[in-house]
């Protein structure tokens, strides 16, 4: 059995109010397939659904250990850094990167608690939402068209956090160990500071 590298650990997925449940099951699915198990669902419209499990297929484990919550603030709370995904560019003050480019980042920074954000099918993430996020993540893609399905978005995603900590095919080890990094705020406490 194949062990990877820890640090794939340390990144939590987090769907934003899915509408359609078979999402949720073919994320469960992308997400075991490249090492990642870590699966928090905020308010979803369906979740437990027959239709979740059927297309988990051999990632009923990843499924059925999600974390159902009710906000995404609660669902980022002990997160350090929080990457925000859009399908398009905004005018955001935050860094704005690809897919493998947060990859690296995260490789960069090995002692963070990651969460990367997934909104709604149809309307993506409030822009209340993103600005609870330290960065927002890209998928470059055809000027003219460039929407993924959700699941396809997680796929990708999750396949650039694989080829980073991932094992490697060429000698079947853990990725090795990253750089050393400062430590960033927990979401809860930047919270309580910006209150105060």
């Amino acid at each position: 059995m194949s062990v990877l590298n820890p640090t794939l650990n340390s990144i939590r997925i987090v769907l934003v109010q899915t509408y359609h449940p078979g999402n949720i099951g073919a994320i469960a699915r992308a997400m075991k397939t490249m090492g990642l198990n870590e699966l928090y669902l905020v308010d979803p419209r369906e979740y437990p659904s027959e239709e979740a499990s059927n297309r988990a297929a051999g990632a009923l484990d990843v499924l059925d250990n999600a974390t159902v919550i009710g906000s995404l603030q609660e669902a980022i709370a002990d997160c350090t850094q929080v990457f925000a995904t859009s399908a398009r560019k905004r005018n955001y003050t935050r860094p704005q990167v690809t897919a493998e480019e947060a990859a690296g980042w995260i490789q960069q920074n090995p002692k963070e608690k990651i969460a990367i954000v997934f909104g709604r099918e149809r309307m993506g993430l409030s822009n209340e939402q993103l600005g609870l996020c330290q960065q927002l993540l890209y998928i470059p893609g055809n000027p003219e068209y460039d929407v993924l399905n959700i699941g396809s978005a997680v796929q990708i995603v999750c396949y650039e956090l694989f080829k980073h900590f991932g094992l490697h095919r060429d000698d079947l080890e853990p990725a090795d160990a990253q750089a050393e990094s400062e430590a960033f705020a927990r979401q809860q406490d930047l919270d309580r500071f910006y209150q105060h």
